[in-house]
C-alpha cells in the first residue's frame, strides 16, 4: 500500500511535464582572415560537435530542448535560453544566454581566452524553473584555432582543425582527432583522447581529475614529457625514453619564496615540445602510431 501511494504522487509530475525542441542555426564569417582567427563556442548543458572543412564559413546547428512542468515554464524557458554571439573582429565568440547566465570577459580567467560564465545567485535566480539542453554540430575552416566547453550532459568532440584546439568539459569526455596544431584539453569526469596528424611543435597540456589520457602520435615523436598523476601510471609503447633532471619553478608566496620540484620528466626521441599530462584517478597511454 505504501508503494501504490508513492507512484499516485509521481503521477501528477509526469502528466505535467512538458517538452520544447528546435533547431537553431547560424552562419558566421570572419570579417579578416588571419592565422589567429579563433571560434569561443562556450555551452553549459550539452554537447560539442566541432569539425574542420575546406570553407571559409562557420555553420553552427543547436539541438535546443527545453524541459518543464507547465506551459508558462516551458515559454519562459524558450524565450531566455538563447545563442548569443560576440563579434571581436579576429575573434568570435558564441555562447549560451540567459536566465542567470552571465557571459563576459575576465582577466582572471584561463579558460575560453579570458572570457566565461557567472552565476548571479544573488539575485536568487540561479535555479531556473525549466531544465535546457543545447547539443552543438559545427562545421569551422579547418586552419582556424578553436576553443570549445560545456559543462554537463555532453562529450567534447573535436576533429580536422590544423590550428591550436582548446577543449574544456566537467561532466563529459574530450576527443580530439587529426589534430595537426597544440592542443590543450581539461575535463573532470571522463577520459581524454588525442589523435595528431602532425605532431605538435608547440607545448600541450592535457588534464583529467577522474579519468584515463590516451594520447596517439605519429611514429617519430620528439618531445619532452612531464607526468603528474596520484593514482595512475604512464604507458608507452615508445622505446626511446630517456629521464630529464628535475624542473625547478620559483613560486612566490606570503610566507616566503618556495620552490616547487617536479621529477617526473622525460624525453622521447631528441626532445622537443613539453607535452604535459596530469591525472588524478587515471593512467597516461602514449602511443606512436
Amino acid at each position: 500500500m505504501k508503494k501504490l501511494f508513492t507512484l499516485i504522487l509521481c503521477l501528477p509530475a509526469l502528466a505535467n511535464a512538458q517538452t520544447f525542441t528546435d533547431k537553431i542555426t547560424k552562419e558566421l564569417k570572419f570579417e579578416k582572415a588571419s592565422a589567429s582567427n579563433t571560434l569561443v563556442l562556450a555551452n553549459i548543458n550539452g554537447s560539442m560537435k566541432v569539425q574542420g572543412y575546406d570553407g571559409d564559413k562557420i555553420l553552427i546547428e543547436a539541438e535546443r530542448t527545453i524541459r518543464a512542468k507547465t506551459d508558462a515554464r516551458l515559454e519562459q524557458g524558450k524565450k531566455e535560453m538563447q545563442l548569443m554571439q560576440i563579434d571581436k573582429l579576429d575573434t568570435l565568440i558564441v555562447y549560451v544566454g540567459g536566465g542567470c547566465n552571465h557571459f563576459g570577459y575576465r582577466t582572471n580567467k584561463k579558460h575560453n581566452n579570458g572570457w566565461s560564465y557567472h552565476w548571479d545567485c544573488d539575485n536568487g535566480d540561479c535555479n531556473p524553473p525549466y531544465d535546457y539542453t543545447f547539443n552543438f554540430t559545427v562545421k569551422v575552416p579547418t586552419g582556424i584555432n578553436v576553443d570549445v566547453s560545456t559543462v554537463n550532459e555532453g562529450n567534447v568532440v573535436v576533429e580536422n582543425i590544423k590550428g591550436a584546439v582548446r577543449a574544456n568539459n566537467v561532466n563529459g569526455a574530450i576527443k580530439l582527432s587529426s589534430l595537426e596544431g597544440p592542443a590543450t584539453a581539461c575535463t573532470i569526469n571522463g577520459d581524454v583522447d588525442i589523435d595528431y596528424l602532425r605532431n605538435p611543435s608547440k607545448d600541450c597540456k592535457y588534464y583529467s581529475l577522474n579519468g584515463d589520457i590516451n594520447a596517439l602520435f605519429v611514429k617519430g615523436l620528439a618531445a619532452n614529457i612531464s607526468f603528474k598523476s596520484f593514482n595512475g601510471d604512464l604507458y608507452t609503447n615508445v622505446s626511446k625514453l630517456e629521464g630529464l633532471p628535475a624542473m625547478i619553478e620559483k613560486n612566490e608566496s606570503k610566507d616566503g619564496l618556495k620552490l616547487k620540484v617536479s621529477s617526473n620528466r622525460f624525453k622521447i626521441g631528441i626532445g622537443g615540445s613539453l607535452q604535459d599530462f596530469e591525472t588524478f584517478n587515471g593512467d597516461v597511454i602514449v602511443k606512436e602510431k
